[in-house]
Formats: structure tokens, C-alpha cells, sequence
């Protein structure tokens, strides 16, 4: 999958949520996905880190 079909697909899916949830269901929904995001995001810095780190040994 592309960027652009990535990009389209998680587009097509936030409108298809956005029909059956409330605003408050959405501001959660949104809230978790960020949460998730920057954890992973997180995660992936430190693994490159450690990896950094062990290839200098």
C-alpha cells in the first residue's frame, strides 16, 4: 500500500466511525488513537536508540 492509498484508507474509515459514534465517543475514539500514536512513536525512538547503542559496541 502507497502513502496515498494508506492516507485514503484511514480517511475512508474516520468518516465511516464518525456516522455511528457520538461526539463524545469521537473525542474519545481520538484521544485513545493519539495516545497510541505517540506511544508507538515512543517506542520506535527508543528501540533506534538502543539499537544506535549496541552497534557502536
Amino acid at each position: 500500500m502507497n502513502p496515498c492509498e494508506l492516507t485514503a484508507s484511514i480517511t475512508a474509515i474516520s468518516n465511516m466511525l464518525s456516522c455511528n459514534l457520538s461526539i463524545d465517543e469521537l473525542n474519545i475514539l481520538g484521544s485513545v488513537f493519539c495516545q497510541l500514536g505517540d506511544t508507538l512513536t515512543t517506542i520506535a525512538a527508543q528501540r533506534s536508540i538502543c539499537e544506535s547503542s549496541s552497534a557502536k559496541v
